[in-house]
């Protein structure tokens, strides 16, 4: 999550003026969609990085509109045959393009909606120089949708929307009608890394992840403050170490 994206109650929310039961035209499912698409007005370098490399960085027909018949995506051919990580809600994209210059044997999908988030990304990427990253921007669950079964070998979910609220507990990805998704499309043995800085965030994935078919693999205590080896404090987590929020590291394994 991008350190000016946050929860906000004016979310797009249709539920109440949707049947149930009902999809859009093009034939897909009505998911709700919470949070926002955009922020702040781009600047020009951004809107030339969108127009420019947003569509040769796209991982494949994902959305209904392009895929109504919801093909797999052919990882083999974007990736070369690497194993394929993916990251939901990579905000600034600090910590994807990290992973990805530390890992060229690997392919790293990144899936954001949040454009000012897609677009500091797309930057990120052309000072990196990295060219085993792949971009969708938006629903994470319409990646998933077209992921082929068992094809991803670790996933990231890191400082996601908190909505702190008890009533938009329903809204965080850790809910059964994301985790069981993400179940299907890791590989077995995949990790799952989970960061926030949210006590009950912490409570409700360690209860809900397990549901899902994972392992926790991180020790209470401790090692939940304890960043990963390999970790890249994001600029999120710097603002929340500075209100003086605590970071929490969970690690999960797709059984």
């Amino acid at each position: 999550m991008s350190d000016d994206q946050t929860p906000s109650d004016k979310s797009c929310d249709k539920s109440s003026d949707t049947p149930a039961g009902l999809g859009h035209q093009s034939g897909a499912p009505w998911r709700n969609f919470y949070g926002r698409f955009k922020g702040k007005t781009l600047k020009p370098n951004q809107k030339v990085y969108l127009d420019e490399d947003l569509g040769p960085l796209s991982p494949g027909a994902v959305t209904w509109e392009e895929n109504p018949d919801r093909v797999n995506l052919d990882l083999q051919a974007l990736f070369g045959g690497r194993d394929t990580w993916l990251e939901v809600g990579f905000g600034g994209g600090e910590h994807l393009v990290h992973q990805a210059s530390n890992n060229p044997d690997v392919g790293i999908i990144g899936a954001e909606p949040y454009v000012n988030g897609v677009a500091t990304l797309l930057g990120k990427i052309r000072q990196s120089g990295c060219d085993n990253i792949a971009v969708h921007p938006g629903d994470a669950r319409d990646l998933m949708d077209v992921l082929p079964k068992e094809s991803i070998a670790r996933a990231f979910l890191l400082y996601p929307d908190p909505w702190p609220k008890a009533r938009h507990h329903r809204r965080r990805f850790v809910t059964q009608d994301h985790l069981e998704p993400l179940a299907q499309v890791l590989k077995p043995g995949a990790i799952f890394r989970v960061a926030t800085d949210i006590p009950d965030y912490v409570r409700q994935t360690l209860e809900e992840v397990p549901k899902a078919g994972f392992e926790r693999l991180t020790v209470e205590g401790e090692d939940w403050h304890h960043p990963w080896s390999d970790w890249l404090s994001t600029r999120y987590e710097q603002k929340a170490l500075r209100e003086g929020r605590t970071p929490h590291y969970l690690t999960f394994r797709r059984i």
